[in-house]
């Protein structure tokens, strides 16, 4: 059911709440887990952020009468995946980050390899928080197999970890603006786009509505990026709760490199408009939450 009556900000606040509380029991405690591993998991998973993917799980199903509680383990699904392609992310062999969302990363704490391990944990056991929602709440057992299908596609090699590489490959003056779309679609733009369509999934949307969902979702997460390449420049680092300037040290292309600060402002404004007119044509009968969402990233400072 939806709560007009709640702010934007106060239902991000719930969803973000109860998704943390869902996290928090995630790993089994009957399940023989190794102590540092299941600390390590949830150093990371518990560090807070911003939880955009598993708000935009809930918020799209219900913009189609969907069930939150069955949403929520899909919601979860998605932040172990956004998790640990951070703790990867952050690994000397890749970006070298000290600091991820104002705590030193996960292999300053706990080593190289575990950090690694937990991030193999988080993403194995993301398949097994889908199942539950078929389990425990009853979505169908085609819309389960959807959604894993499509987190597969979306998280792997033609998805988010082809992102990675294509962004691990990129340099200035050799990678050209085609080229940084693609990093964009799929590093970033590619779980935003299955978090709104497994949503819909969730809450057995028609073909036509899954369509503006995925139309809502890759304009909305390539405005999502380019506000991320914007305020790596010129973000507050106690905001962002990690170091600026990092993408102009490893020389990576980004926005701002190719059309400069004000362009790229112009065009987060553009695809924010795209994404808010994808699901008010009619087809999504209760937008509202999906249209704030698009309203508020596009004013955020980290």
């Amino acid at each position: 059911m939806l709560r007009q009556h709640l702010t934007i900000e106060e239902y991000t606040k719930e969803i973000g709440e109860a998704v943390s509380a869902r996290l928090s029991t995630s790993l089994p405690a009957a399940w023989e887990v190794p102590d540092t591993l299941r600390q390590a998991m949830e150093y990371s998973l518990m560090a807070g952020g911003k939880r955009l993917r598993p708000l935009l799980v809930v918020a799209a199903a219900e913009a189609l009468g969907g069930n939150r509680e069955a949403a929520l383990s899909v919601a979860c699904a998605v932040e172990m995946i956004h998790t640990y392609s951070l703790i990867h992310d952050d690994l000397p062999a890749l970006d070298n980050d000290d600091f991820r969302r104002g705590k030193p990363t996960n292999h300053k704490v706990f080593g190289e390899a575990m950090a690694i391990l937990a991030g193999d944990g988080l993403l194995t056991h993301a398949f097994y928080s889908v199942v539950q929602a078929s389990r425990e709440y009853g979505v169908p057992a085609t819309a389960a197999l959807s959604i894993v299908e499509e987190l597969s596609r979306y998280a792997g090699p033609g998805g988010m970890v082809g992102g990675q590489v294509a962004d691990m490959q990129g340099e200035q003056g050799v990678t050209d603006l085609n080229q940084l779309r693609y990093i964009h679609a799929h590093k970033t733009g590619d779980l935003i786009v299955f978090s709104a369509k497994a949503g819909g999934h969730l809450a057995a949307g028609s073909p036509e509505q899954l369509e503006a969902l995925e139309r809502y979702g890759r304009a909305l997460g390539q405005a999502f990026q380019i506000q991320d390449d914007i305020l790596d420049l010129i973000g507050d680092e106690s905001k962002l709760g990690k170091k600026t300037q990092s993408d102009v040290k490893q020389q990576k292309v980004t926005y701002p490199y190719f059309i400069g600060i004000e362009a790229s402002r112009s065009e987060v404004d553009r695809l924010t408009r795209e994404a808010k007119e994808a699901v008010q044509d009619g087809k999504v009968p209760n937008p509202q939450r999906l249209v704030e969402i698009a309203d508020m990233l596009l004013r955020r400072d980290h």
